[in-house]
């Protein structure tokens, strides 16, 4: 019985860890999303002052070209995390499967204990 208790306090354990890794996630693509936004802004500004938009030209801003590396690599990073949340959410729900079979064998447990 003991055993049973200590497997599903595991198994919760194992569900509110992942759902904070998940909302970790979460938070780190929405954080790259408002970083990309803010650098979008500040090529369109750089583009604006210098009147070249061309990325091609050779008196493109370099500002404005190791500002868009950067927007490039933030969406890498987000669609990284994209695959890393969507894995993330599988195991979850594999663990709150298994978080339910673990309660539902100690409530039968705790059900025969008691008719006992």
């Amino acid at each position: 019985m003991k055993a049973r208790n200590s497997l599903l306090r595991l198994k919760a354990f194992q569900v509110k860890e992942k759902k904070r890794q998940l909302q970790q996630l979460q938070l780190m693509m929405d954080e790259f999303a408002r970083m990309s936004g803010e650098l979008m802004q500040q090529i369109a500004a750089e583009e604006k002052k210098s009147g070249i938009t061309d990325p091609g030209h050779f008196a493109y801003s370099t500002f404005a070209k190791s500002a868009r590396q950067r927007a490039d690599n933030l969406a890498v990073s987000v669609a990284d995390l994209r695959e890393q949340r969507d894995k993330a959410e599988a195991e979850l729900a594999e663990m709150e499967m298994d978080y339910e079979r673990a309660a539902a064998l100690e409530e039968r447990d705790a059900a025969g204990r008691k008719r006992a």
